[in-house]
């Protein structure tokens, strides 16, 4: 395969100071005995012919941009550049160049001195700076390449940027695009095209104020409007001073504010729409530009901010009843674009900016405006309250508690965004999307403070579920009244779903609180309903919801799942799904794993209690038999106490619960089964220390023989299906390697070595009846031995190995019958 890091184009600069592609080849460095030196040679890469042969010279000032590129000047107006695919092949070019000027490659350009020819021309690098040419129009020509030739190197435009500015002379340059302009000089304006444009890329603050000043900006961009490259002018000056319009909503009586304004609106204006689009080799050159309108909105923002009169006047019309609709979709549209601006601010003057709109009284003011019935007005409102919400959630928090202790639920500011949110007229529900954001991040306890004598997470919860949280779930109770969702439209559906999202979210993140909500209101029952839904999003996070509950593991949720039967929506939707491939399979079978790796006793025992005979048939994973494994192994410790004490014992040194280390030690379980054996004997007294190999063994080959006519009848009573195997549909899903249990086809594959379910494979037991199932599964058997037999087996809730050895002999067999047999 070709080498990418070495892949570049080649450019070179034209007479029109554009970049020319000359091809894409493979470049490499070496010794050329013709040009005497290390060069850098660039092959075609389709018929292998030398685009670019070049000595690599000590004098020549070589640059690197943008992590990709390399430009160089060959001749007075002869520039190359290399544009890598590739950081790193553009990075080993790059040390090739250092290595041979002797410089660090760290550095971005290899000389700070220009070559000869440039000494030649600016004489002495001490020297004031060049001669520019008078200014007159027949010398225009002679301006353009002089600005043109400049570009390329740092130090020329540093010089030419220097005498542009010392001798005045962009004013005597606009002075003669009038003298243009009234001859309709076509040639002359589009030499003063490309010396305007050629200055605004020398990047020079000084000479952008004077370009940008009161008297030149319309000058400027006039210039600008006679691009050569177009066939007639642009007219941007007509739209400035007759299209656009300046809007004072509330009169500004600084001049000097209203100047920065207008000057911010014109700059931003060239950026945007007069300006070209900077090549890749000219963006950098436009930093000084962006700088320059940065600064300007950060001191409009100050201005307007130190200004009382003006933001009591805003907020004062802003909230007055007595203003007409116009005028008030103009106010909140400035007050929008005001609080965008202050995104510009730094840290500390964005804190001393809110702090001043709070004062102010912004959020009672955005309350008014959110009661409105103007949609328009209400979207710039709510765009303002999520810069207020981003900023300082404590802030609005703070204001709706003090809210509360004076006006009803119905009014509060929480309320009004809680019914937006629910009643958003768009069919994607946009608005609604960006609500509920601003609400997950009101009632996120992570950014709530507390105090040694305040704790804002318990005042502002009890707030929120006490007067706003039967507002949220309205819509949700009203919809679920019946056994299926009474209305089941999309857009109902997608509402159903943000709000169900939201009550996910706070089920993780709150406590007792949405616990409390829950079981007194019986909201899960009321979700499982939409269970029922055709549109499958809705049925899934109605499942996500009840499975952010169970993760809980909290017996307070368990209890009154068993006691409402809340698992019957779940199996009838799984059955009711039949043998389809999808993600609503998928997430009910791995929230009943969850159920079954994590070991919940309570919900285990009353799944197989209630539902056993509904998903006993389901054999192409191995879930529900293992779910009855657990609940037989919780009868039998019930009916026999000492080895459930005689377990606890053993397990004591390698009992872990934790989700994120059951991974690593299921692994250890498997390949230390020695150490175990050790473990093991550890433990026996030191009567029973004495028993020979063969009585140990004895009762393990007795045991055995059992098992294998066991399985013989299995295979009689069940035909052809098995653990390992199913009979439709033939798809193939796995779980992680924690649960140990797979969805696999029928086919022969399964009992590939290393495939999921065959003998060889370390994380699974052999398939039932196999030669090797019994000899791959005796080790961990003996290894757990202890005094009276072998107790050990019994399983371990972490031993997955084991577990499925035993699911086989699910109901034929009870494991305890089977295992006081060995024991005895």
């Amino acid at each position: 395969m070709t080498d990418t890091r070495r892949r570049v184009k080649v450019y070179t600069l034209n007479e029109d100071r554009q970049w020319d592609d000359r091809g894409t080849g493979h470049v490499s460095s070496g010794y050329v005995e013709r040009l005497k030196g290390m060069s850098l040679l660039v092959r075609a890469e389709s018929d292998g012919s030398l685009l670019l042969e070049s000595k690599i010279n000590p004098n020549t000032a070589y640059q690197k941009q943008q992590d990709t590129l390399i430009v160089w000047s060959e001749a007075e107006n002869y520039d190359l550049a290399l544009s890598f695919q590739e950081k790193a092949g553009c990075d080993e070019i790059w040390e090739k160049i250092c290595q041979v000027q002797g410089k660090d490659p760290s550095v971005d350009i290899t000389q700070e001195l220009v070559d000869e020819s440039e000494e030649e021309r600016f004489d002495d690098m001490s020297s004031p700076g060049l001669e520019l040419p008078p200014c007159e129009l027949s010398r225009l020509e002679e301006v353009a390449e002089l600005v043109a030739s400049s570009l390329p190197s740092p130090l020329r435009r540093e010089k030419l940027a220097l005498a542009v500015e010392n001798e005045g002379y962009i004013k005597k340059l606009l002075e003669l695009f009038h003298v243009c302009e009234d001859l309709e000089n076509r040639e002359g304006l589009h030499h003063l095209y490309e010396i305007i444009k050629g200055i605004f890329l020398l990047n020079r603050t000084a000479l952008f104020e004077v370009m940008f000043s009161e008297e030149c900006i319309m000058d400027v961009i006039g210039c600008l409007e006679f691009d050569p490259a177009l066939p007639q002018p642009r007219r941007h000056r007509e739209f400035l001073t007759k299209t656009a319009k300046f809007k004072e909503v509330i009169p500004i009586s600084d001049p000097e504010l209203k100047q920065k304004i207008h000057q911010t609106y014109r700059v931003q204006y060239i950026q945007d729409m007069v300006l070209p689009t900077p090549s890749v080799f000219e963006e950098n050159m436009l930093s000084t530009l962006h700088s320059f309108i940065f600064f300007n909105k950060v001191e409009i923002v100050g201005m307007l901010q130190d200004d009382e009169k003006f933001l009591t006047d805003l907020f004062a019309q802003l909230t007055d009843e007595a203003t007409d609709d116009d005028k008030r979709h103009e106010l909140v549209n400035f007050l929008k674009e005001f609080c965008a601006f202050s995104q510009t601010l730094q840290p500390q003057n964005r804190d001393a900016f809110f702090k001043t709109l709070s004062n102010m009284g912004i959020l009672p003011a955005l309350e008014v405006i959110l009661g409105m019935e103007d949609v328009q007005v209400r979207s710039a409102a709510t765009d303002i309250f999520s810069y207020l919400v981003e900023y300082n959630p404590s802030m609005v928090r703070e204001f709706v508690m003090q809210e509360s202790q004076q006006n009803d639920d119905d009014i509060l500011l929480i309320n009004l965004i809680i019914e937006h949110m629910i009643c958003d007229t768009d069919p994607e529900l946009g608005g609604a999307v960006q609500l509920m954001g601003l609400l997950r991040t009101l009632v996120d306890p992570e950014n709530m403070l507390a105090t040694a004598n305040k704790t804002e997470k318990t005042e502002f919860l009890s707030f929120f579920y006490k007067h706003c949280m039967h507002v949220l779930s309205a819509p949700l109770l009203a919809n679920t009244t019946e056994e299926k969702p009474s209305k089941d439209d999309f857009q109902t559906s997608q509402l159903l779903a943000l709000i169900l999202e939201l009550l996910t979210f706070c089920v993780e993140h709150h406590t007792y609180h949405i616990k409390n909500y829950i079981i007194n209101k019986d909201i899960l029952r009321r979700v499982l309903v939409l269970m029922g839904s055709q549109h499958a999003f809705l049925a899934l996070c109605a499942l996500r919801f009840m499975r952010k509950i169970i993760g809980l593991k909290d017996e307070f949720y368990n209890r009154y799942i068993m006691r409402n039967f809340l698992f019957e929506p779940v199996v009838k939707a799984f059955l009711n799904n039949g043998s389809r491939y999808n993600l609503m399979n998928s997430a009910i079978i791995e929230m009943f794993e969850y159920i079954r790796v994590e070991d919940v006793k309570s919900l285990t025992a009353h799944i197989i209690e209630n539902y056993w005979k509904a998903l006993e048939d389901v054999d192409y994973v191995q879930t529900f038999k293992g779910l009855k494994l657990r609940y037989e192994q919780q009868r039998e410790r019930q009916d026999n106490p000492k080895l459930d004490s005689m377990r606890s014992i053993l397990r004591n040194h390698r009992y872990r619960r934790d989700a994120r280390t059951l991974e690593d030690e299921e692994e250890m379980w498997f390949n230390t089964d020695e150490d175990d054996l050790e473990d093991g004997e550890a433990v026996v007294p030191p009567s029973d220390k004495m028993k020979s190999e063969e009585d140990l063994m004895d009762p393990i080959s007795k045991f055995m023989e059992r098992k294998k006519l066991k399985d013989s009848e299995d295979k009689e009573v069940l035909g052809k299906s098995n653990l390992s195997g199913r009979q439709s549909p033939s798809f193939k899903l796995s779980f992680s390697s924690t649960t140990k249990s797979s969805l696999t086809s029928p086919a022969p594959s399964s009992h590939h070595p290393g495939s999921p379910g065959s003998p060889g494979s370390p994380g699974s037991a052999g398939s039932p009846g196999s030669p090797s199932s019994g000899a791959k599964n005796s080790p961990p058997t003996a290894a757990i031995t202890t005094k009276g037999g072998l107790v050990g087996l019994v399983d371990y809730p972490d031993d997955d190995d084991e577990e499925e050895d035993d699911t086989e002999d699910k109901e034929e067999s009870p494991p305890l019958s089977k295992k006081s047999k060995v024991c005895s």
